[in-house]
């Protein structure tokens, strides 16, 4: 990921310097109100931890009652700054002293915490049912200020940027926000009980690590992790009892130092379980996914894709930039597997991060010579198709060790977002660039789609996702307003009077298209709780 001075993040318009809202869009009242009873918790990015979109429990959307003349945005909830982490969705809360809720969390870039009623903003709803906030400008506490970095990939400042992530058993919301204290830049992890608020477990704590290193910035034999360049950008994954935290730059790393980090806490103690740095003897390779937070698979090891950078571990080394890496979380915590392009060398100097797309898990593949898939593209327009159980390290003749390699799959644009998987159907929506649905069969991607909608996105394109009641009425959202039928017919359903609101379940669209990317949500009731500006 490479930027110049006061330019936005992947070249992309800067966001817009107004006051956000949050737009809940909807289908009839009618539906509404009968389909309050199934609303579905959204907990984590892209709805769960393979990070697939997919909703199958969407019991009344059907492609049928989806259309531009009943579906659109139902109201809107004023907040205090750019939101770039997907909202998050609690059904049947019951709020002290307020009743029972379906609770939508906003976290704002001004370091605010939002929890609004997702189905009224009118009588005690008009106000959020709480708010919280990380700063303190009387006191010297305040958001990191972008010009402090150089560069307005994030601006006018940054507060929270990853999608938070709930433990709905512990009744627990887990953030991380980024401040400057009196000319000090921290980070900390943040535990919100979720009726509440309230800070839990005796947090926040400070984040801080170091491990060996002699890389770029050591010091002694160590590299440390620096709150001020690391840009906490993926979503954050809560896997066995840990919270797994990932970080690359705001940029301008050809002029200042930076590093990709993995770092996990217990999610009760909010003690420091782990600490991985990707380059620590080199530099670079940051996790960023545009977004896209860390995937999981049901062993307890962790998925990502990372950028430029270092690479040296096909010589015995221990830097992973520019690879698809897998990190056992049992045990040490420690690479266990990867895969990186032959040409990680050229493509990481002319900037074609492999981590600009997000990091996606099929589920068992039934009959396949390769059951467990992951995938994965980058700003080189390659998909990458691996085996979860034997990735393919590094071949420096070519890409033949691994499942497939397509090349220009998406008609020689790069990918700045995480794909959807749905009943066989993979779906990618690069920038400049329509849907594009691509099939698996046997556990072999198709080398073309299968179809190709009509609607071209511009910069970031969009993140792709489904619901469905079960296998039937598969709806695929992606931004604007606009939805697919999923089974492959690429027809528009809806685009409501201009106006650009974001689906779910939890994908990187943006947001009025500018900008860096925003994640929609779709918690069964709504189709596209998202951030707009107005």
């Amino acid at each position: 990921m490479r930027l110049s001075h006061q330019s936005p993040v992947h070249a992309l318009p800067s966001l817009p310097r107004t006051l956000n809202s949050i737009l809940w869009g909807s289908v009839l009242s009618v539906a509404l109100a009968v389909h309050a009873l199934g609303q579905v918790n959204v907990t984590t990015y892209h709805n769960d931890t393979l990070r697939t979109g997919q909703n199958i429990h969407e019991t009344t959307l059907t492609t049928s009652l989806v259309q531009e003349s009943t579906f659109g945005k139902l109201f809107t909830q004023p907040v205090d700054g750019q939101i770039y982490a997907e909202p998050l969705v609690l059904a049947n809360l019951k709020i002290p002293g307020k009743g029972v809720h379906t609770v939508v969390y906003v976290a704002t870039e001004n370091d605010s915490v939002f929890a609004f009623d997702g189905n009224s903003n009118t009588g005690s709803n008009a106000n959020p049912l709480w708010q919280v906030s990380f700063i303190n400008p009387a006191k010297g506490i305040t958001t990191v200020p972008s010009s402090d970095l150089g560069t307005d990939a994030i601006y006018p400042q940054i507060g929270i940027t990853g999608t938070p992530v709930i433990d709905p058993t512990n009744g627990t919301l887990y953030v991380v926000a980024a401040t400057k204290e009196n000319g000090t830049y921290v980070q900390r992890l943040h535990a919100l009980d979720v009726t509440s608020g309230a800070e839990k477990f005796g947090g926040p704590v400070v984040i801080q690590a170091k491990v060996k290193g002699t890389g770029a910035g050591s010091s002694k034999g160590y590299m440390a992790f620096d709150p001020f360049r690391s840009n906490q950008r993926p979503g954050l994954l809560l896997l066995n009892g840990s919270i797994f935290i990932t970080w690359a730059s705001h940029g301008l790393e050809d002029e200042f130092t930076y590093h990709g980090w993995v770092i996990g806490y217990n999610e009760t103690t909010l003690k420091q379980d782990a600490a991985y740095c990707l380059t620590a003897n080199g530099t670079q390779g940051g996790v960023w996914q545009s977004g896209g937070a860390p995937a999981a698979d049901t062993l307890g090891n962790i998925y990502f894709m990372s950028g430029n950078g270092t690479f040296d571990a096909n010589t015995g080394g221990q830097d992973f930039g520019m690879s698809y890496v897998k990190m056992a979380t049992t045990g040490a915590f420690k690479v266990v597997d990867y895969f990186t392009p032959y040409n990680e060398a050229s493509e990481s100097g002319q900037d074609l991060d492999l981590g600009s797309g997000g990091a996606l898990l099929l589920p068992y593949q039934n009959g396949a010579a390769h059951p467990y898939l992951g995938i994965g593209a980058g700003k080189d327009g390659v998909m990458y198709v691996v085996d979860r159980t034997d990735m393919g390290h590094f071949n420096a003749s070519g890409n033949q060790q691994i499942v497939e390699s397509i090349p220009n799959a998406f008609a020689g644009h790069g990918i700045y977002s995480a794909p959807g998987y749905w009943q066989g159907n993979l779906y990618f929506w690069a920038p400049s660039d329509s849907l594009r649905i691509f099939q698996l069969v046997s556990g072999l991607v198709s080398t073309t789609p299968i179809a190709i909608g009509s609607t071209v996105f511009g910069s970031p394109g969009a993140t792709p996702v489904i619901s469905s009641n079960s296998t039937s009425n598969g709806i695929d959202s992606s931004g604007r307003l606009f939805h697919w039928d999923a089974s492959g017919v690429a027809c528009a359903r809806c685009a409501h009077g201009g106006r650009t609101v974001q689906q779910q379940p939890g994908g990187n669209t943006g947001c009025g298209g500018t900008g860096d990317q925003v994640h929609p949500t779709d918690g069964g009731q709504w189709k596209g709780l998202c951030a707009d500006r107005e």
